[in-house]
């Protein structure tokens, strides 16, 4: 049962309201003097060089475009990268061939190609291009299916498990409150912009800058609800008003974020960005591994906390019912509360690893996920955490896996919405939600 309005919870809105705005505020006055030293490259390009199947370690890549000329040298693994400042834009790929081992030449099996050491490659919208070298005399070596589908199931899995974070925030509020919140995009850029605050703003230790980050995220998500969401949950506004409402927030805070800190793009700090020896084509790096490790163990405790403790089950008894919740005691707004402040905390956390993932950080990045995110939700079951986690895991699988089978980069992000309606038309609950009555 819903409490009456009293002069001490209109306060309590109030202060919530001005909390959200100062956290705002505050966080990215601060940013564009950490803009400064955000001096890494956002987009990547990379690659194999391998001689008969066998990797070439120590050969030396040329990469020349926007942003100037960039050298690489393969590792053990025949592996190279370079980070780029310009996506959709050209780059010139040269293989230096004084460094590649005596009695050995890149050719051309056809003879057209009068530079086959030579490549010309586009960074797409996805941020990331591969070019590959064929060595020896008459022998082609690409890099077999099954390796480049490992690669990709790799980088799929680590996609889906950022994005999880971020979907099961959003698959708790709207089983809670009913809210589509279009406005959790934003939320997860809040979160990686408060990290830039602190461990390039600030320059606190890593260790230290991103769980601020994610408790400064949480106080956001804590002020949203005592300052906007509850006062209109109490003025009776339905779940269409509070949609279009969190559209408007969306685009007010995307613009407000603009308005701080640019268009650029900019970088958190990266210690671990060396490329770890796996065999065959697959490129991980220490910061990849320890991402997905991240997200692991931070939704196994969110599994433990739903399930095991008291405001976990309270959680899951509102969002079957919130009615029968209240009438069984449990304080409906408080754990409306909570929710929001874990969302918003899971959100930071997704926001932070998806900087490092795309790699960097823009203020738009949070709605250029924010319909893959939707996606999850509705594919794994709307309003169920579990189902937010296999539909992200089955979207970032299929957003990487595309490229694949003839689709560009450019359109990756269509094949994880046909997979969407497909389930749908099949199961139009998805994978773990339930059948509802209507009428």
């Amino acid at each position: 049962m819903e409490r009456p309005i009293t002069r001490a919870t209109s306060t309590r809105s109030r202060w919530g309201a001005a909390l959200a705005v100062l956290l705002t505020l505050i966080g990215l006055v601060a940013l564009p003097s950490a803009a400064v030293a955000a001096e890494d490259d956002p987009y990547r390009i990379s690659g194999n060089v391998q001689l008969e199947g066998e990797p070439l370690e120590g050969v030396e890549m040329i990469v020349d475009g926007p942003g100037g000329e960039q050298i690489a040298v393969t590792d053990e693994a025949g592996q190279w990268f370079v980070g780029v400042p310009e996506k959709n834009a050209d780059y010139t790929v040269t293989l230096n061939e004084d460094t590649l081992p005596e009695g050995i030449a890149v050719i051309d099996e056809t003879g057209e190609d009068t530079s086959p050491n030579v490549r010309e490659v586009t960074v797409g919208a996805g941020g990331r291009v591969v070019a590959n070298f064929f060595i020896g005399e008459g022998e082609r070596n690409t890099t077999p299916f099954i390796d480049q589908f490992f690669e990709r199931l790799v980088n799929g899995v680590n996609f889906g498990l950022m994005l999880a974070l971020a979907a099961i925030g959003l698959s708790l509020v709207y089983g809670t409150t009913g809210i589509s919140n279009f406005a959790h995009g934003e939320m997860v850029t809040f979160g990686a912009l408060m990290g830039l605050l602190f461990a390039v703003g600030l320059n606190l230790p890593l260790l230290v800058a991103f769980p601020l980050a994610i408790i400064v995220s949480g106080a956001f998500g804590y002020a949203m609800d005592a300052g906007l969401w509850r006062p209109l949950r109490r003025k009776g506004l339905g779940v269409v008003q509070l949609m279009i409402v969190s559209i408007g927030l969306s685009l007010a805070l995307r613009y407000i974020f603009q308005m701080f800190v640019g268009g650029g793009t900019l970088q958190l700090p990266n210690p671990l960005s060396d490329v770890i020896p796996l065999p065959g084509s697959i490129i991980l790096t220490w910061m990849d591994l320890v991402s997905m490790i991240i997200s692991v163990v931070v939704i196994l405790i969110f599994a433990l906390w739903l399930t095991r403790s008291r405001i976990g089950r309270a959680t899951r008894a509102v969002s079957d019912n919130p009615s029968l919740a209240a009438a069984s005691g449990i304080d409906v707004d408080n754990i409306v509360r909570i929710v929001w402040i874990v969302s918003a905390s899971l959100a930071g956390l997704s926001g932070i690893l998806w900087a490092y993932f795309r790699p960097g950080i823009k203020w738009d990045m949070g709605t250029s996920i924010l319909l893959l995110i939707f996606a999850a939700v509705t594919l794994g079951g709307l309003g169920t955490a579990l189902g937010a986690l296999v539909g992200s895991l089955i979207v970032g699988i299929m957003v990487e896996t595309t490229s694949l089978f003839g689709i560009p980069d450019d359109l990756k992000y269509v094949g994880a919405l046909v997979v969407l309606i497909l389930v749908l038309l099949l199961r139009p609950q998805g994978i773990l939600g339930r059948k509802e009555r209507v009428g």
